[in-house]
C-alpha cells in the first residue's frame, strides 16, 4: 500500500535574499532546494494564492505569494507581529526554512483581459495586489489603463516604494501615491490624503473596468463607494481575505464564514461575494 502524502509536510526552501522594507516589514525570496518541488510549484502557482511559511521549531505563518508567474523565486512580506514573525525576521540568505503552497483560488487576470484594472491597496496590503500588478505588467499588451492607488499612514510605511516609479514608467500607466495627513516628509513628491478621498479626487474612469482593493477594513470600507460611485459593479471589485487563515487547508476552522472556507473558496472574493456573506464576518 503506498504511503499517503503528509499534507502539513513543507518544501524545505533556501533564503535567496531579505529586503528591510520599513521598520518592521521585511521582504523575504526563497528557492526550492528541490527541483522537482520547484517544477510541481511553477506548474501550480496562479497570481493571488498564499502559502505558508515556517521557521523550523518555532511555527507557521500565512502570507501572500507576492511575486509574478514567472518568477524562479518565491517572495513574500510580512510585518513583525509575534513569535513566527520575529523568527522570519532573523533568517538571513543561505538559511533554510518551510514552505507548503500554493494554497487558495487566484485572481481571475484571464477574465480581465482587455479590461482597464484599478489597483488600490494601503500599507501592508500591498504585497497582495503587488503580485497582480506584476503579472499584468508583463503582459502589458493584454489590459487596458493601469491605475495604481497606494497609501500608507507616512512615508516610512509605504513597502516597495522603489518599485511605484519602475511602474509609472510602463504605458498607459498612472501611479498615485499618497501618506495620511502629518505623514508627509520635506522630499515627499506624492499626496497627501486619505486613500478613499484620492482615490476619488484622481479622475479615474471606472469605464470597462475592474478594480482590486486590499488593505484595513476601514480603507476598503470607504474605497467601495467611491468605485461603485465609478460605475464598477459589486461583481467587478476583488479582494484578498488571507488574514482571516491558519491551517491553509480548511482543516482548523479558524477561517469559515458561515458555510464558507476562505482558504478553500477563497482568498480571492468580489465585493458581490462578500455581501451575501453573514454579517459576522
Amino acid at each position: 500500500m503506498q504511503a499517503q502524502e503528509n499534507i502539513y509536510q513543507p518544501s524545505r526552501m533556501t533564503v535567496v535574499s531579505v529586503v528591510q522594507q520599513t521598520k518592521d516589514v521585511k521582504s523575504v525570496k526563497i528557492a526550492f532546494i528541490d527541483p522537482e518541488e520547484q517544477k510541481k510549484f511553477k506548474s501550480a502557482f496562479r497570481v493571488g494564492q498564499f502559502g505558508l511559511y515556517s521557521v523550523f521549531g518555532v511555527g507557521e505563518s500565512v502570507f501572500n505569494i507576492c511575486c509574478s508567474t514567472s518568477s524562479d523565486v518565491v517572495e513574500f512580506c510580512f510585518r513583525r507581529t509575534g513569535r513566527v514573525t520575529d523568527a522570519l525576521w532573523r533568517v538571513e540568505p543561505g538559511d533554510v526554512i518551510g514552505f507548503r503552497g500554493p494554497y487558495g483560488n487566484s485572481y481571475p487576470m484571464e477574465e480581465w483581459v482587455g479590461k482597464n484594472l484599478i489597483f488600490v491597496g494601503g500599507g501592508i496590503a500591498m504585497p497582495p495586489i503587488r503580485c497582480a500588478i506584476l503579472e499584468a505588467l508583463e503582459n502589458r499588451e493584454k489590459y487596458g489603463k493601469i491605475t495604481v492607488v497606494y497609501g500608507a499612514k507616512s512615508v516610512g510605511e509605504l513597502v516597495f516604494r522603489d518599485e511605484l516609479d519602475q511602474w509609472a514608467q510602463y504605458p498607459n500607466v498612472d501611479i498615485v501615491k499618497t501618506v495620511d495627513p502629518g505623514g508627509e516628509t520635506p522630499d515627499w513628491n506624492g499626496r497627501v490624503g486619505f486613500v478613499p478621498t484620492v482615490l476619488g479626487e484622481a479622475g479615474i474612469s471606472g469605464s470597462d473596468a475592474v478594480a482590486l482593493v486590499v488593505g484595513p477594513p476601514i480603507m476598503i470600507k470607504f474605497s467601495l463607494p467611491v468605485l461603485q460611485k465609478l460605475g464598477i459593479p459589486d461583481e467587478a471589485i476583488y479582494t484578498s481575505l488571507e488574514n482571516r487563515m491558519k491551517c491553509g487547508l480548511g482543516k482548523c476552522g479558524r477561517c469559515n464564514c458561515g458555510h464558507t472556507y476562505v482558504c478553500k473558496e477563497g482568498p480571492v472574493f468580489t465585493q458581490a461575494q462578500i455581501a451575501r456573506m453573514p454579517e459576522d464576518f
